[in-house]
């Protein structure tokens, strides 16, 4: 082989090792700043797209909220879904931007009513997954009820025409537990230990942890209470226009317990002004 052939041999061997090296060897960019930006992109652009996925949409209860206002059964199974999505980190966020605001500056038709405490570990938007407009909310210590409270409540079934109320405890609740532990508090807090006091009674001989016991059992209460307050909501709930349930929203997994006392024996709902087959019948 002539000196010229083994030159020419040698330099082509290099390109190709430059080429394969070139090849093989980690892009700078592509683990630099710019691809982590693009990684969050895609994680977002994945979080979108689960909103937009009809098996997740089902599974979840992604629903229009004109059919959750309409009827408080499909509102319920919407809060439902919404805390599933935020227990499984993939919250959808809807109606939280600049436009969502604008949709509800001269009406609102919140589709339910929170009446929870005032505990800022318990974000009932975030943990509902739902956006402006859509939650009526109502929020004391141990979500301790008066005069006020029962006002707010009525003027949102009857001025804003929500259909669902959903009284909801927590863990931990700093006021059932004054209740339950405290026998002399200071100042007005007594007002809300006196509201407390017959639940913490109840849960002193039942099995198991007794402030959880009086967490529930307050719930149970309040819950009775707004079923059987006059001169509105009593006559709301017995003629299955309005649900009134109770839940409580632990703190640990995010996760809320909607209390099967609660969802049991609840009157045929029936919107404000239908009247049955039987009520039609006398009529004619």
């Amino acid at each position: 082989m002539s000196l010229l052939r083994l030159f020419i041999l040698c330099a082509l061997l290099g390109s190709l090792s430059l080429c394969a090296s070139a090849q093989t060897s980690p892009n700078p960019q592509a683990t630099g700043p710019a691809a982590k930006i693009k990684t969050k992109v895609k994680s977002k652009a994945k979080a979108a797209s689960y909103a937009d996925s009809v098996k997740f949409a089902r599974e979840h209860y992604v629903i229009d909220r004109d059919s959750a206002y309409i009827d408080p059964r499909v509102g319920l199974r919407k809060l439902m879904g919404g805390n599933r999505r935020f227990v499984e980190n993939k919250s959808i966020r809807p109606r939280q931007d600049r436009a969502a605001l604008l949709n509800v500056e001269k009406k609102q038709r919140p589709f339910a009513v929170i009446v929870g405490c005032s505990d800022s570990r318990v974000p009932n938007e975030i943990l509902f997954d739902q956006g402006v407009g859509d939650l009526f909310i109502v929020r004391t210590a141990g979500q301790v009820m008066a005069e006020a409270s029962y006002g707010s409540i009525e003027f949102a079934t009857v001025a804003l025409g929500t259909k669902l109320v959903v009284v909801m405890g927590h863990q931990s609740c700093g006021a059932v537990d004054a209740a339950v532990n405290r026998p002399e508090v200071p100042g007005h807090i007594v007002a809300l230990i006196n509201g407390i006091k017959h639940a913490a009674a109840v849960s002193k001989d039942q099995p198991g942890d007794r402030l959880d016991n009086a967490i529930r059992e307050n719930v149970l209460e309040q819950v009775a209470e707004l079923r059987d307050l006059d001169p509105i909501l009593s006559k709301k709930f017995k003629n299955g226009e309005i649900m009134i349930v109770g839940a409580v929203y632990r703190l640990h997994d995010g996760h809320v317990e909607f209390l099967p006392e609660t969802l049991k024996n609840l009157p045929a709902f029936r919107p404000a002004g239908t009247a049955s087959a039987a009520e039609q019948a006398i009529k004619h």
